[in-house]
C-alpha cells in the first residue's frame, strides 16, 4: 500500500499537454495576425516560410547522416544505410520538401531571387545555431524524453529492484510474517521500504536513529537465481521505540539501488551531480510505487516510506516516521486472507432478539464446524467428450466412513 505524507510537495507528478496545446494557441493567433497584417501574400510566404523549415532541418539531418555514416556504420547500423537514413532525417519533413518542389515545378510558380536569399539566409543561421547548441533542447524538454521514454536511471533501478528482488520476496514473506506473528507481535505484515531523498542508505538503521533497533530476522528464503544454487533471500525485523516509550516491531529495509544513485553522484565519472541524483530518487519511488500497484503478487505487501533529507539534523526523525505509517495502516482495510478467514470463523455476537434467536437455532441445529467456512471447490479438467463415471461405490464408501 502507497501512502506518504507530504507526497504532492516531493514527488513530481507526470508532464501533461499544456505546452503543445498553448503552442497551437499561439500558433493559430500568428496565423491570423499574419493572414491580417498581408492578406494577399499570404500564400506565398506561407510556401516560403515552410520551405526554409522543411531544407534547414534536412540540412542538419544531413549533417547527421555524415557523422553516422563516416564513424558508426558498421558498429551501430551493421553497414545497412537504410537504417541510418531513417535514424536521421524525418519522413514527413521529407515528404514536405518533396511536395513544395513538385508544387513549383507543376504549378509554375517561382520565388524571387529575393526570398531565395532570405530562405537561404535563414538555412545558415539555423544551422549556426544548431551546431552551437542555441537551439538545442532545454533541460525540461531533456526530462520529459527520458520520462517518456523510460531512459532514466531511475527506471532501470526500479525495474531491476522489482524483477529481481520484490517479485519473488514480497509473496513469500506474507507466509513467514503469518508463522511470526503466531508467536510474536507484529504492527504490520508489510515490508517497509526505506527511500531516503539524499539517496544516502546506511548499513544499518540505528547509524540514523537510535531509536530503529534490529530484533531477529525472519526465516531465510532460498532460491536458485541466475546459476547461484540456493541464494538466500533475509528479511529482518526491527523494534522502533516512540517518544513516549512505546514499542511497535515491523520488517524494513532501504531500498538498495539508492545505494547505486549516492555513489553514482560521489564519482565525477558519472557526471551526477547533487540536484540529479535527488531528481533520480523521486523518480525511483514514483516508478517502483506504480510498478509494485500494477503488480498483483506485490499490491497491499509493501509501504513506501520517503524520508526527507531536511531532517537529518533531527535525532528521532526515522523513528518518528516509521511509526507515523504504522499508525495510519490501523486505519486501513486488512487484506489478508487468513486475517479475513478468521473474521469470518469468530463472528461479532448478535444482540437483541435476532442474537436470542439464532443461538437458540445453534444450540437446536449445531453446524459442522467443517462447514461453518464458505470455500471455493474446483474440478480437475476433463474432457467434453468423456463419459459418465460411475461414483457410487466411492461415495457408499464415504458415507460408511462417516
Amino acid at each position: 500500500m502507497l501512502t506518504v505524507v507530504g507526497e504532492d510537495a516531493l514527488v513530481p507528478r507526470q508532464r501533461s499537454r499544456l505546452p503543445v496545446l498553448c503552442a497551437f494557441a499561439l500558433a493559430a493567433l500568428a496565423l491570423v495576425f499574419a493572414l491580417l497584417l498581408d492578406t494577399e501574400q499570404f500564400n506565398e510566404r506561407a510556401r516560403l516560410v515552410v520551405l526554409c523549415i522543411a531544407v534547414e532541418t534536412t540540412l542538419y539531418s544531413t549533417c547527421l547522416f555524415a557523422e553516422e555514416w563516416i564513424n558508426h556504420s558498421k558498429q551501430r547500423y551493421h553497414g545497412k544505410i537504410s537504417r541510418i537514413f531513417q535514424e536521421c532525417f524525418n519522413r514527413h519533413v521529407i515528404l514536405g520538401v518533396v511536395l513544395i518542389f513538385l508544387q513549383l515545378k507543376l504549378g509554375g510558380g517561382s520565388f524571387s531571387y529575393e526570398q531565395l536569399s532570405t530562405a537561404c539566409l535563414t538555412c545558415a543561421v539555423y544551422l549556426f545555431s544548431k551546431s552551437m547548441g542555441i537551439l538545442g533542447p532545454t533541460p525540461v524538454e531533456i526530462s520529459e524524453i527520458c520520462e517518456v521514454r523510460k531512459m532514466n536511471v531511475a527506471h532501470g533501478l526500479a525495474w531491476s529492484f522489482y524483477t529481481g528482488y520484490l517479485k519473488f520476496v514480497l509473496p513469500e514473506l506474507e507466509n513467514k510474517v503469518t508463522e511470526y506473528a503466531t508467536r510474536n507481535q507484529l504492527n504490520s505484515p508489510r515490508l517497509h521500504i526505506l527511500l531516503p531523498l539524499n539517496a544516502a542508505a546506511p548499513n544499518k538503521p540505528e547509524d540514523d536513529d537510535n531509536h530503529v533497533v534490529f530484533h531477529e530476522n525472519l526465516p531465510e528464503l532460498e532460491l536458485n537465481r541466475a546459476g547461484v544454487r540456493q541464494r538466500s533471500y533475509k528479511n529482518s525485523i526491527y523494534k522502533i521505540t516512540g517518544e513516549n516509550n512505546e514499542t511497535y516491531y515491523c520488517v524494513l529495509e532501504y531500498a538498495t539501488p539508492l545505494q547505486t544513485l549516492y555513489q553514482m553522484s560521489q564519482d565525477r565519472n558519472a557526471g551526477f551531480g547533487e540536484k540529479e541524483r535527488k531528481e533520480q530518487v523521486l523518480l525511483f519511488y514514483r516508478t517502483l510505487s506504480q510498478i509494485l500497484e500494477n503488480s498483483l503478487e506485490c499490491r497491499n505487501r509493501f509501504r513506501l516510506v520517503l524520508i526527507d533529507d531536511e531532517h537529518t539534523d533531527e535525532p528521532h526523525y526515522l523513528s518518528k516516521e516509521i511509526i507515523k505509517h504504522l499508525n495510519q495502516q490501523k486505519g486501513e482495510i486488512h487484506m489478508n486472507p487468513v486475517q479475513e478467514h478468521a473474521d469470518l470463523a469468530h463472528p461479532l455476537p448478535e444482540e437483541g432478539a435476532v442474537g436470542d434467536f439464532n443461538r437458540a437455532l445453534d444450540d437446536a441445529f449445531p453446524e459442522d464446524q467443517m462447514n461453518s467456512l464458505p470455500t471455493l471447490m474446483f474440478s480437475l479438467p476433463r474432457s467434453l467428450r468423456s463419459g459418465p463415471v460411475e461414483t457410487t461405490d466411492d461415495y457408499g464408501q464415504h458415507g460408511a466412513r462417516r
